[in-house]
């Protein structure tokens, strides 16, 4: 053994003593009665005893052979009482477990004889190496009856309580696996084993952590065995295991095969390795590990927090280009089940269940897949249809009976409505559906239909507020439709007098003109296509608007124009909506031949329209209560939306309505907009080169 496997040896064996020897005195001082606390701490000082004695001594002094019996026999004595008190209560007999008990008992008995007799007898040479072989053999085989027994208190210790012992256990299963593979290994290459003693200090030292954390019983509700880790160290241990068979494969062909052991060594080697890499990465055989790993390691099949984590990051966290909703549904469903596809189903206007997308499916999709209301109403009541029995299949479509990918039909349940159904496809491993996947499969399915009713309840809000849109745009129009009614009417009512006047017929064609133009507006705002955003202010003079409007309107009623003021930095034609809102309500509300009045004027970085008529005025509880609101209107026919739309178009080009108003004397709407800064009113020379 060379120095530094020495020295590692030595001082690994000495840091298991202390680690073994602090965890027996802890358990010592706990002060308690029970027999199972008194073994655990013997076995775990007579574990330190033996280990320090191989760190002074090393593995090929006389004791170190007694003192690892005496030790399995401390440990063959702890499992025991522990398997009564984990028997107590249960009917049954347990004289075939106790056989197995006292079998490896005798099996540590008899190799401590031969152990002791070829160390200490005086024997030829032959006699002498059968006695090592029998004490290899002898100590493999207790190694397996103590994993055996290992495995047989795992399974009947009560289920709830198992998180208590696992660590425990299972790192007595991995002493003694080490102790069958370095007495394998020393029965067929004795000179090759010389590393695995000295390594083993290092493995017992690491095994009395395991075995505190296990023994804490504050971390005793925390600390439980992760179904990750779990897979992940058993599968590291299976590929080390693998490894250590074809060495030891390697070295039994050497020892048999005479001058031929090198080719036939390397061509079962080459075998090996190639079939461990085609094998290992099959998806099926992942899928065998993963559940043989779960169903005898944990109580539960699934690990229910973490397939809850992995539910939610599925649908919540698309990614930058996200799949639809639909998919990632079905995805999230699918991979709590290890299904490689599903299908989704969602209520159709019969009652039936329609096709609504897939995720990976691995058949073809007919061309209308449906389910009937019949078996829409059986998926409400919460049945989860396993096509597995025959009896669950007769109800359903052909599409579904003869496709053999398809394993199970989950609903999609909200609040007592059924939403939807998915298919998933079956898994690589096939296997019965039970308990637990139908309470998974509801609870998934519960939580999968709360996001797509909550997805379709945010498609009808939208759909509502397109239509709220579309009605208050409608709204606005029907207004505007209003004054153009009352400016043809007044025109209808003229032309029976004036119709021979030739200065008449042309201001009514203008008129006529005007109008259609103002229609075709009102049914291009109305449009879906059209949204009704105003345009990007831009410095705009108001004069010639003021005397546009007015002209407009002086067929109707007087309206005057004074006044003057620099651009004003605003949309054009929604401020001329603003203007002729304003200016219509001033004349609805003046007498016959009253003259409105549009005042045109400056304060500070504004321009001020002010709308004057001499009308009957409005009170000032009107005013703050009722005037601006939509549908709310002082005139008989009125709609109510005139004020309320010229007030908020201003406001959207930040400018604002003032409103100075009093019964039987008049109102003054004033229209302030902001002036346009005078690098917006006119380019410089470099800008109009």
């Amino acid at each position: 053994m060379s120095v530094l496997l020495q020295f590692i040896g030595d001082w690994g064996h000495a840091l298991a003593a202390v680690l073994f020897a602090a965890l027996g005195i802890f358990l010592l001082r706990r002060r308690q009665e029970a027999a199972e606390l008194r073994t655990l701490s013997a076995a775990l000082l007579l574990t330190s005893a033996w280990a320090l004695y191989v760190s002074f001594g090393g593995v090929s002094k006389p004791l170190s052979g007694l003192g690892e019996s005496i030790r399995n026999a401390a440990w063959l004595l702890a499992m025991f009482v522990m398997l009564r008190r984990a028997s107590a209560g249960r009917q049954g007999p347990i004289g075939a477990v106790v056989a197995v008990y006292a079998a490896v008992a005798a099996l540590v008995l008899i190799q401590t004889v031969t152990d002791l007799g070829w160390r200490q007898l005086s024997l030829s040479r032959d006699v002498q190496d059968a006695l090592i072989t029998s004490t290899l053999i002898l100590r493999m085989m207790t190694a397996i009856g103590c994993l055996l027994l290992v495995h047989q208190l795992y399974t009947a210790w009560p289920a709830r309580e198992r998180d208590r012992v696992a660590l425990l256990l299972g790192a007595l299963a991995a002493m003694w696996t080490y102790d069958f593979t370095l007495y394998l290994i020393g029965y067929f290459a004795p000179p090759r084993v010389t590393g695995l003693y000295a390594l083993r200090g290092l493995l017992m030292a690491v095994l009395a952590g395991v075995i505190a954390i296990g023994l804490r019983r504050d971390l005793g509700g925390r600390v439980q065995l992760s179904r990750t880790l779990t897979v992940q160290s058993l599968s590291a241990f299976a590929i080390a295991l693998y490894v250590v068979l074809i060495v030891a494969v390697a070295v039994l062909i050497e020892m048999i095969a005479g001058p031929y052991a090198r080719l036939i060594e390397i061509g079962a080697v080459f075998f090996a390795a190639v079939s461990a890499l085609v094998l290992l990465p099959s998806p099926r055989l992942q899928a065998l590990w993963r559940v043989q790993v779960a169903k005898h390691f944990f109580q539960h099949r699934y690990d229910y927090r973490t397939e809850w984590m992995r539910f939610g990051e599925t649908i919540g966290r698309p990614g930058e280009e996200p799949a639809p909703l639909g998919q990632r549904v079905v995805k999230a469903v699918a991979d709590i089940t290890q299904s490689p596809g599903a299908i989704l189903l969602l209520r159709d206007d019969a009652g039936g269940l329609a096709f609504e997308t897939q995720w990976s499916w691995p058949g073809e999709l007919p061309e209308a897949a449906t389910l009937s209301g019949a078996v829409a109403a059986r998926l409400e009541q919460g049945w989860i249809i396993d096509l597995g029995k025959p009896g669950e299949v007769e109800a359903l479509p052909d599409w579904v009976r003869n496709d053999r990918d398809a394993w199970v039909l989950a609903p999609l349940i909200h609040y007592g409505r059924l939403i939807g159904a998915i298919l998933l496809a079956r898994p690589p491993i096939d296997r019965r559906l039970d308990w637990e996947d139908f309470d998974m499969l509801r609870a998934a399915g519960r939580q999968a239909a709360s996001h797509i009713s909550e997805a379709q309840g945010q498609q009808a809000l939208a759909d509502a507020q397109r239509f709220d849109e579309f009605n208050r745009r409608f709204a606005f129009i029907m207004h505007d439709v209003k004054n153009l009614v009352s400016q043809l009417s007044l025109l209808a009512r003229n032309a029976e007098r004036h119709a021979d006047n030739p200065d008449f017929r042309a201001d009514m064609v203008l008129t006529l003109k005007e109008s259609v133009g103002r229609m075709n507006e009102m049914l291009a705002r109305l449009s879906q296509h059209n949204k009704g955003r105003a345009e990007e202010p831009r410095p705009m003079p108001l004069l010639p608007l003021l005397a546009q409007v007015a002209q407009m309107r002086a067929r109707q009623h007087p309206v005057t124009v004074a006044g003057d003021a620099p651009p004003v930095l605003a949309d054009p034609a929604r401020t001329e909506q603003i203007l002729v809102h304003l200016v219509q309500n001033a004349i609805d509300a003046s007498p016959a031949g009253s003259p409105v009045m549009l005042r045109l004027s400056t304060q500070g970085q504004e321009a001020v329209v002010e709308i004057v008529d001499q009308g009957r005025g409005m009170s000032a509880e009107f005013i703050r209560r009722e005037l601006f609101k939509p549908f709310s209107s002082s005139k008989a026919g009125g709609f109510g939306l005139g004020a309320y739309e010229a007030r908020t178009l201003a406001q959207a080009m930040g400018g604002r309505i003032e409103v100075e108003s009093k019964p039987g004397a008049g109102s003054r709407f004033t229209l302030r907009l902001p002036l346009a800064t005078p690098a917006r009113q006119c380019p410089s020379d470099e800008e109009a080169a």
